[in-house]
């Protein structure tokens, strides 16, 4: 197994993680089976409790893993003094080396090599067991086996227009003074590196001026790989892992593609995007690339009109009059409509009002988990009637509870008890328009993340005034995809597809709305229907001999791309 570490310097939140991630592409690119692993020094034993808007989006694994260290204490250490240095990094270690044998191709056997991102800054104290831990890692796996890559900022001074190497000077120095001497320097700076620049970094740095590459800025990220490619970055970490006699150039020729059309994309589409976090896009930075990459597919350039739920509610109305239009001008603006997941309560009714309008209007809708559960409470409300009808979540005891708390989950303890990971849905219908998405399957592994579901109790009386579910778990009682029957797009699901769109291979149920929104769905529909049968949910064709158990339950087994076509593949980029 090949290691190639990608670290950050002075601000390094700039395009380190595009960088990694544009890097492992590329090696994969060059006929190389390639993993991943993303550490984030934090204490954080489950990032599922963290807030979006202290770090953004939590990305959900297909084994359900939200964070990077297991900080499990079972009393191994019979009495002696547990220290950072060796236990935790000893820790780290096994660990790095037991997630990258883990194969995510659906192929056997491991990959070949192993990219690991290591979050933060270097010199943050958080960061420091980590960077220790890797540095011993570098000798642990032996020269010709490690590579590191260090993503700093070269700024450019608008008045003299001069790039200054002092941040990146300094930050090499200290991740060397740290025990790691990179073997690449990825710059990111506005325009390409002056060539003595590089030679000055070189010098410097202790850095081959072959081995600096320049992350400039870009019409869209898509090209990143075709930059690295260009300055022949692979064949610099070729070099370093003794791999120039197995990896062959570069074959990029799709993707080139892909980035060429996606700028010069004019037909517009837009999506209003109704959710609680919405002053920080990267709490939705999945969601927000599930919808590019479906749009980019249906040949639209995307526009987002991010709408503050809590503004679409009659309390904005009379606090904010100027807050409560504009954010119904963008929702009736738009050609199609996303509830994102989320927790609490606030702007609740703002997305119940969103997913109402849509449903009346015959706008092209489209809720994920939180959004599923809030359009079959509007559904009850306004269809059946029951003005209270409502979810356990935000009313304890409502007479009409539509969403319940799961009967599995914990009430007392927040982390590590959700409904996570793969699980398999299966069609109950056969004719319906997510089942023709996914290419009118029997069943699909998406992956989860919830507390609360659809209580099954009312399930009968939702679906004899119209409302279908169309996809269920193993048991039939779990509700995971939701449909309206006369309604142009109108699909709520309890899993969250946007985790498994890629940029070739986008989402199903999000190409679906953004076909609709365009008024191509029909068209959509009759590629996924040519020459396919459904077979629907019965108790005789269900397998439930796959039932692997993980960390917070069971779950039908999804191993990574064997079972679950190109929904479970778990690596990708953007």
């Amino acid at each position: 197994m090949k290691y190639v570490l990608v670290t950050g310097g002075v601000v390094s939140g700039l395009g380190k993680g595009v960088t990694a991630s544009s890097i492992g592409l590329l090696l994969k690119a060059c006929g190389l089976r390639v993993t991943s692993i993303k550490i984030d020094p934090y204490l954080n034993t489950d990032a599922g409790t963290m807030s979006p808007f202290e770090h953004g989006e939590v990305f959900v694994l297909d084994d359900g893993g939200e964070s990077v260290i297991d900080r499990e204490r079972k009393g191994d250490y019979l009495g002696k003094t547990v220290q950072v240095v060796p236990h935790i990094t000893d820790a780290i270690q096994d660990w790095i080396e037991r997630a990258a044998q883990i194969p995510v191709d659906g192929k056997p056997g491991s990959a070949d090599v192993c990219v690991i991102e290591l979050g933060g800054t270097i010199g943050d104290i958080e960061s420091m067991p980590f960077i220790e831990a890797l540095g011993q890692f570098s000798y642990r796996v032996g020269p010709g086996n490690f590579c590191l890559i260090h993503v700093s900022l070269v700024p450019v001074l608008n008045v003299v227009g001069e790039q200054k190497t002092k941040p990146t000077q300094h930050s090499v120095r200290g991740l060397r003074c740290l025990g790691l001497t990179p073997h690449l320097l990825a710059c990111r700076s506005t325009t390409a590196l002056d060539e003595n620049v590089k030679v000055k970094l070189s010098q410097f740095c202790h850095v081959p001026i072959d081995n600096i590459i320049t992350v400039y800025d870009v019409p869209n990220i898509w090209h990143i790989p075709l930059l690295l490619r260009d300055q022949k970055a692979h064949e610099a970490i070729f070099k370093v892992l003794n791999l120039q006699s197995t990896a062959r150039e570069p074959d990029l020729e799709e993707w080139t593609s892909r980035a060429e059309i996606a700028d010069v994309l004019h037909e517009p589409v837009r999506i209003a995007m109704v959710g609680k976090y919405t002053g920080l896009s990267d709490s939705y930075l999945s969601v927000l690339k599930a919808l590019l990459h479906a749009s980019v597919a249906q040949r639209k350039k995307l526009f987002v009109d991010w709408v503050p739920a809590a503004d679409l509610e009659d309390a904005t109305a009379k606090e904010n009059p100027d807050a409560y239009k504009a954010a119904w001008k963008l929702l009736k603006g738009a050609d199609g409509v996303l509830v994102p997941g989320g927790f609490g309560d606030r702007g609740v009714q703002g997305k119940i009002l969103a997913a109402k309008y849509a449903r009346e209007n015959r706008i092209p809708f489209l809720g994920i988990c939180l959004g599923m559960q809030i359009a079959v409470v509007e559904f009850a409300r306004s269809v059946l009637g029951l003005q209270d009808a409502n979810s356990t979540e935000f009313d304890p005891n409502t007479k009409n509870p539509c969403v319940i708390f799961m009967p599995e989950g914990s009430k007392t303890h927040m982390g590590g008890t959700m409904r996570l990971g793969s699980r398999r849905t299966y069609f109950t219908v056969m004719d319906c328009k997510s089942a023709k998405l996914y290419g009118n399957r029997s069943s699909v592994d998406e992956r989860h993340r919830h507390r609360y579901e659809v209580n099954p109790e009312m399930v009968g009386r939702l679906e004899k005034a119209g409302l279908s579910f169309t996809g269920k778990d193993l048991t039939g009682r779990r509700m995971e995809i939701v449909e309206l029957r006369n309604h142009p797009y109108y699909v709520g699901v309890q899993f969250h597809p946007e985790f498994k769109s890629r940029p070739g291979k986008p989402s199903a149920l999000f190409s679906g709305l953004i076909a609709a929104a365009c008024g191509q769905l029909d068209s959509l529909l009759l590629q996924g229907n040519e020459n396919k049968k459904i077979i629907p949910m019965t108790a005789g064709n269900i397998d439930s001999s796959t039932t692997i158990i993980y960390q917070n339950g069971s779950a039908t087994k999804a191993s990574n791309g064997t079972l679950d076509g190109i929904y479970s593949l778990c690596n990708g980029v953007h």
